[in-house]
């Protein structure tokens, strides 16, 4: 069996995945790393198999008993792919299993969840709502389990509990700037986001950056980079440092800064002048109409979501890019998209 440590990732072509795995091919401690990659796409995948020291396997979260055979080679799985697929998770955590019970020793799993964990309902009409805060584990556990992607944060607990992996859950929040590297380069992964571009590419449709109710609500945010980079800051604190929270202490957030919604909307509807795809630059109230057409009647955009990256900050982890950079990324962002269309 090699000697190197063994990472299987998910997600990898994805925004958040792919500068991922960048910054852990960049680490110093690159070369007694190897890393099985599981990708859909064979042309992606044989593009992936030509960097050294990675194996990219065809497959997808659906092959319940490939995720399982993976997991349970790896000393560390680093999930980035689907929030929200307990099935997948299952098969992970029972990989997991598998290699506790061969090695004796509990491998890591880092996994990816979602800020929408803490939103709440204010439609845009306030900014009050409940901070939630990373390093405090009984407010985190308070959380019912019917919020969203709880269920499977909850089953990645229990397998900690159980003494047969130790698992942490990375929480990025709103997530912005174009993803830059070789894995973009070579058209491997997506460089941009969802929510954010989504919100663009609604606000050309229509003509004027739109927001729900009066956009007062607010919103934590994220550069990818920076987010990546809180990956790396818990693999070397889990490496380095018995006590890393994990399990029921082991909630790390991807937040640096906090915007209002309106803010980032009016920078969008800029964006749109500047660009000639409007003529007024303050944003406009979305219809009910316009929800169920662009966003299937949700309201979620006019939650707040409000949390503190105490025990990201606790391990090293040092963004330093806050709202500033959000608003200044959305033109770029815009010419990007447009641009493709």
């Amino acid at each position: 069996m090699s000697s190197k440590t063994q990472f299987f990732l998910t997600g990898v072509t994805g925004y958040i995945g792919g500068t991922v795995l960048a910054r852990f091919l960049g680490h110093p401690n690159a070369a007694s790393f190897h890393f099985t990659l599981l990708v859909r796409d064979p042309n992606k995948a044989a593009k992936f198999n030509e960097i050294p020291g990675v194996t990219a396997v065809v497959g997808s979260l659906n092959d319940i008993q490939l995720v399982t055979k993976l997991a349970s080679e790896a000393d560390i799985v680093v999930g980035v792919a689907d929030a929200d697929d307990l099935v997948a998770t299952e098969a992970t955590l029972a990989g997991l299993k598998q290699r506790y019970a061969t090695t004796g020793a509990p491998p890591i799993f880092i996994h990816t969840s979602g800020a929408g964990l803490f939103i709440d309902d204010a439609k845009g009409m306030h900014a009050k709502a409940t901070i939630y805060n990373d390093s405090d584990a009984d407010q985190i556990a308070a959380l019912p389990p019917t919020r969203m992607h709880r269920n499977v944060d909850l089953a990645i607990v229990a397998g900690d509990a159980a003494g047969y992996t130790k698992t942490y859950i990375v929480i990025p929040t709103m997530v912005y700037g174009i993803a830059t590297g070789q894995f973009v380069e070579k058209g491997l992964q997506n460089p941009h986001s969802q929510v954010f571009p989504g919100l663009i590419k609604v606000s050309i449709a229509r003509g004027r950056a739109g927001m729900v109710g009066e956009g007062k609500n607010l919103w934590p945010n994220v550069e990818v980079h920076e987010l990546a980079d809180l990956y790396i800051a818990l693999y070397d604190s889990i490496t380095s440092t018995p006590s890393t929270g994990h399990g029921v202490n082991g909630y790390y957030f991807g937040v640096n800064d906090e915007h209002s919604f309106y803010d980032l909307t009016k920078a969008v509807g800029e964006a749109l002048v500047a660009l000639g795809k409007s003529e007024d630059s303050e944003p406009t109230t979305f219809s009910q109409a316009e929800l169920d057409k662009y966003f299937g009647g949700s309201t979620l955009l006019g939650a707040n979501v409000r949390c503190r990256a105490s025990h990201s900050l606790s391990i090293g982890w040092k963004p330093t890019k806050g709202t500033k950079y959000l608003l200044e990324s959305v033109k770029p962002e815009m010419e990007a998209l447009l641009a493709k269309h």
